[in-house]
């Protein structure tokens, strides 16, 4: 009976239909992004970044209450305000997190548990997704009380916050940090990766700005431009086209590229 067993089942983690002919059961992608959850805070790097990240946001909400004139201060404003430093430091996190198997040398771990490497690539990218989901929560939260104190000490106090402009604040935040996942899945350096997500897209703007004859294509292809309207009242369809545009050349193509590269790499 014990021969039977052993020959039917076997430890989670295989894929199904090996050499002995047993049935093993899969690692969900459920679980395959609760670790990569728990991967983006285990590392020295990702729980300062989370920490920095909650601290610039209480700062500027502090900043804003210190400094800025009264009718500025409302919910919306707190809010795009605060969400600034994630903006800023989120794709960082999506970078580590799609270069940590080759920075840390478990690729041979990680993708010999999980021989699939699209589900591995798709946990990262859903728990990149979920950390900006929860980011923005955060900083709601956060803002919600500043708005109190405002409220308290003479600001203006507004809560008026439309679904969709905290719909386009959330799509700010997913796409910058799909950006840095895209850039991290392609470069596969978290130092090469990181230096040049930066520098790029500035190296872009500032060209787009110097050189005439780039001024319209900057227009389309300058992600730090096309982003804007998505913290304004109202994005009109033209700029949505603009936006749309960019996010292929920046986000899309990285992803899809760096995707690819993940698939085909040798794992050593």
């Amino acid at each position: 009976m014990t021969a039977v067993q052993n020959a039917t089942t076997g430890p989670a983690g295989v894929a199904p239909g090996d050499d002995r002919g047993r049935t093993v059961e899969k690692v969900s992608l459920a679980r395959l992004t609760r670790v990569e959850l728990r991967k983006l805070a285990d590392t020295r790097a990702g729980l300062w970044l989370l920490i920095v990240i909650g601290l610039a946001a209480a700062g500027t909400a502090a900043i804003l209450l210190g400094a800025a004139p009264d009718e500025e201060q409302t919910y919306q404003g707190f809010l795009s305000f605060g969400l600034a430093p994630a903006t800023v430091l989120l794709p960082v996190l999506g970078i580590l997190s799609m270069t940590s198997e080759w920075s840390q040398r478990t690729a041979l771990t990680t993708f010999t548990l999980t021989p699939a490497r699209g589900r591995v690539v798709a946990a990262k990218l859903i728990a990149a997704v979920l950390i900006a989901v929860a980011a923005t929560a955060a900083a709601a939260l956060l803002s919600a009380g500043a708005n109190l104190i405002a409220l308290g000490t003479g600001g203006d106090g507004s809560w008026h916050l439309t679904a969709d402009q905290a719909g386009r604040l959330l799509v700010n935040q997913v796409m910058f940090v799909l950006m840095g996942a895209g850039f991290g899945a392609l470069l596969m350096s978290p130092a090469l990766a990181i230096v040049l997500y930066f520098a790029l897209p500035t190296a872009w703007s500032a060209l787009g700005q110097m050189v005439k004859r780039l001024n319209d294509a900057a227009g389309w292809l300058d992600l730090n431009v096309t982003s804007l309207p998505l913290s304004e009242p109202a994005m009109s369809s033209g700029q949505w086209a603009r936006l749309g545009v960019s996010c292929a050349v920046w986000v899309i193509l990285p992803l899809a590229a760096g995707t690819v590269r993940v698939l085909r790499r040798e794992v050593s």
